[in-house]
């Protein structure tokens, strides 16, 4: 399977921390660019998403510890030195195997079991 050519410390940070492809993308648009306020809409021209997409990926990413935001906003700025080093090590692994990340990401186990809930059968109460 192509996923195991991504590294296990990496594929538990994108289980734990990324949703999607465009949290990826934007994580490491912020990474590369640390001096750069970046707001959800620049982001959002950036990543070539709509505005409310950048904002929510902006927001998960600041409440799980990536970056920070001061009003909107953000900044490259995770909440410890090893979250850093994991966040390097993503980016190395993404240049290195796009396709095997991006399909991990797409295939992530939550993932999987949101759209199967989508089609489950509720009796009413």
């Amino acid at each position: 399977m192509m996923s195991e050519l991504v590294p296990d410390d990496v594929r538990n940070f994108i289980i734990e921390h990324i949703d999607t492809v465009a949290d990826l993308e934007a994580l490491l648009l912020l990474r590369k660019n640390t001096k750069e306020p970046w707001t959800a809409q620049l982001v959002s021209k950036r990543l070539y998403v709509d505005e409310a997409t950048a904002t929510r990926v902006l927001s998960s990413l600041a409440v799980k510890g990536l970056c920070e935001k001061n009003n909107d906003v953000y900044r490259y700025q995770p909440r410890s030195d090893e979250t850093r080093h994991l966040v390097d090590r993503l980016a190395e692994a993404y240049d290195l195997y796009l396709i095997p990340v991006t399909n991990f990401i797409h295939q992530k186990p939550s993932r999987i079991q949101h759209f199967a809930d989508a089609f489950r059968i509720r009796k009413d109460k």
